[in-house]
């Protein structure tokens, strides 16, 4: 079972982007606060400029010290996290408000005037209702997040793990009748199962070798030989190493699983399904090719099993992958491209 995962509502402060849009809002909310003033008198660059100045500092500083803490307080429970939050900012904002009205006194030559004033405590409430509500943004766009990824996941494992009933039964008829004719190969066609359906319930996007999906698809093939005899032939042209090349678990074989019931099955010759792997400038190229389908339904059961695979692997290695199907009279393809980290 998976560790739950901690909480990490609060963003990463450390970035050159987040840094920018700090300052982006910051600059933005030093404009409304201007313009507001401007109600009670005249707009004033001058106001803009220690109006900019003030909130910059505070806005800067409170993102420092979250990019330091952001570790130690995404490992507190959330409200506790946010209540630390908001402390934090409410705190720089108090520390920079009284440092502001010192450093104003002392320009102005009146160092005898209290250091407390109205607008400090103005400032420390504005600080804790924008920081509130700053951690109300982030504390709900987490909980979007986990209910997307928790969608996501259950979406990849119900793909994954739809192995078609009608592979099952064959192959369990099969190593019945084999049992009494060939013990050795129903014994192995067992292992080849019990391999196939072990590998389906893996963690899904399970990174693993090419040579090990590559294993998988050999043991589908083998039990899908048993049925179909000579009318199943296979084709490995693998022109890279596939200990070096990585790739999500089941990526190959639903794609052969798919060529054989679609291309091979329902011709009553029956013909060869092509896997092949290479590399192309720094990008991973896998291929399943098949006989075109003679008929109409198995055609359109070929797109819809590609697109619950493009899917899949879309959802695994992101926007860059790209799965494409080639077809032509005599036959139909399948591509899988992805960059391979070098």
């Amino acid at each position: 079972m998976t560790e739950p995962r901690p909480n990490v509502f609060l963003p990463d402060l450390c970035t050159t982007r987040a840094v920018l849009v700090v300052v982006v809002v910051i600059e933005l909310m030093a404009i409304v606060i201007t313009l507001v003033a401007g109600y009670f008198e005249p707009f004033s660059l001058e106001r803009l400029a220690l109006t900019s100045l003030f909130i910059q500092w505070i806005g800067l500083t409170s993102a420092a010290l979250l990019c330091r803490l952001r570790d130690r307080l995404n490992g507190l429970p959330a409200a506790r996290a946010a209540l630390a939050v908001v402390g934090l900012v409410v705190l720089d904002t108090l520390v920079f408000s009284l440092l502001a009205r010192w450093l104003l006194a002392w320009a102005a030559d009146s160092m005898n005037e209290p250091l407390w004033h109205w607008d400090i405590l103005a400032n420390v409430l504005i600080a804790a209702i924008i920081g509130g509500l700053m951690m109300r943004y982030f504390y709900v766009q987490e909980q979007l997040h986990n209910k997307d990824r928790a969608e996501l996941r259950a979406r990849i494992q119900a793909l994954q793990s739809r192995i078609r009933p009608h592979f099952l039964f064959n192959s369990m008829n099969i190593i019945a009748t084999l049992v009494r004719i060939d013990a050795a190969a129903a014994e192995q066609a067992v292992e080849d199962l019990s391999r196939l359906f072990r590998a389906s319930l893996r963690e899904s996007g399970e990174q693993v070798s090419l040579a090990e999906e590559l294993a998988l698809c050999e043991r589908y093939v083998r039990i899908e030989q048993l049925r179909l005899g000579d009318r199943l032939r296979m084709e490995w042209q693998v022109e890279l190493d596939p200990e070096t090349v990585r790739l999500p678990l089941l990526t190959l074989q639903p794609l052969v699983e798919n060529a054989i019931y679609h291309g091979i099955q329902p011709r009553a010759e029956g013909g060869v399904v092509t896997l092949g792997a290479a590399m192309e400038q720094g990008r991973a190229v896998l291929r399943v090719r098949n006989p075109m389908p003679e008929r109409a339904g198995d055609h359109q059961g070929n797109r819809m099993a590609l697109d619950n695979i493009r899917h899949r692997l879309e959802a695994l290695l992101g926007p860059t992958v790209r799965v494409e199907a080639r077809e032509s009279e005599q036959y139909y393809e399948v591509r899988i491209l992805y960059p391979v980290q070098g």
